[in-house]
């Protein structure tokens, strides 16, 4: 059952009762079950129907038109390539429901606590085959009429991320106020970073291409909450996987992953410089994560993502080492984040 006391539930449930009407699925005595959400503000339940599979209705905060809806218009991109997503099923657009074929509840992961050293290490060769046929068939399919490629990871996006990360990280979470000088020169840092990854060239990215966005349904992994994806550095869904906030991956493992995407993409020689550029795009990747975390924590009240900051910090820290060039941004962010020291 699904909570009806406070308004907004009963909201939900109108919604979810009123798709049910006009889908015919009401008559089947389905059960629903609510689903944990991510950082977005759409809302999920599973659908139970008896002798038919289930399905997962995403409700979003507001009516949408389905033909413009992002989701949708990137699911249609993705389908050409094509990589495995989830279906889509129905939609009620003045309700603000879209009904997607259920992939269960196994995320990359939380199959890994189950997988052997064998499994896993093959289902993240598959996961980078994934990036590279998003980067490969991603250039063959370029077009006006797909919403991400006409966004991009420029500069004025990815200061954007960082000062994300000031604001909601160190200043709200943390509760530091740095003082103005050190903060000019801190985002001259920053800016020399962005100048770096924005001038590269660009690719199709997810944009949030992590172990939680990638299913295991049906012995395959499927790619899901691509609505936001555009173009990037072709290291931004690498850095997004390998450096993920919510799995540990042994160094050797991430250079392994490393070589055998440039090996699929035929630029086995870029090793070095490759590896370079991957650990300024890991960098900025997990500063805005970190802000993400803080934004959660303290605007939004949902302290699940506190338990992801100390691996992401030391992510951070690791980048830090491995980028001597940054080292002043190194000892501005660690006078006052003690975990960068």
């Amino acid at each position: 059952m699904i909570e009806k006391r406070r308004p907004e539930m009963a909201d939900v449930r109108e919604r979810i009762d009123a798709y049910l009407q006009q889908s015919g699925l009401a008559g089947k005595n389905p059960r629903v079950v609510p689903l944990t959400g991510d950082a977005s503000d759409r809302r999920y339940f599973r659908v139970l129907i008896h002798d038919s599979r289930s399905i997962v209705l995403s409700l979003y905060s507001k009516p949408f038109e389905y033909e413009t809806l992002s989701f949708v218009n990137v699911a249609e991109l993705l389908a050409q390539m094509p990589v495995p997503i989830p279906a889509l099923i129905g939609h009620a657009d003045d309700l603000a429901v879209l009904a997607l074929e259920d992939l269960g509840d196994v995320t990359l992961q939380a199959h890994l606590g189950a997988a052997t050293p064998a499994e896993h290490a093959a289902l993240y060769r598959e996961a980078v085959e994934l990036i590279e046929t998003l980067q490969r068939r991603g250039a063959e399919l370029t077009s006006p009429s797909y919403v991400p490629y006409g966004i991009a990871f420029d500069v004025e996006k990815l200061t954007w991320e960082l000062e994300f990360f000031i604001r909601h990280f160190v200043e709200a979470y943390r509760g530091i106020i740095i003082p103005e000088a050190e903060l000019q020169e801190l985002r001259r840092e920053f800016a020399r970073l962005v100048d770096a990854l924005a001038s590269e060239p660009r690719v199709l990215c997810h944009r949030d291409y992590h172990s939680r966005n990638l299913m295991l349904h049906e012995e395959r992994l499927y790619i899901i909450d691509f609505q936001d994806a555009r173009m990037g550095p072709d290291t931004y869904d690498l850095a997004s996987l390998l450096r993920d906030s919510y799995v540990d991956l042994p160094e050797h493992t991430v250079d392994e992953l490393l070589a055998y995407f440039l090996a699929l993409r035929g630029r086995a020689g870029e090793g070095r410089a490759f590896r370079e550029r991957f650990d300024r795009m890991a960098l900025q990747r997990n500063l805005k994560a970190l802000g993400t975390f803080g934004y959660q924590t303290t605007a939004r009240r949902n302290p699940v993502y506190i338990q992801y900051i100390p691996r992401t910090l030391r992510y951070v820290r690791d980048n830090l080492e491995h980028l001597p060039e940054f080292g002043r941004m190194r000892d501005l962010l660690a006078a006052h984040v003690e975990e960068f020291r």
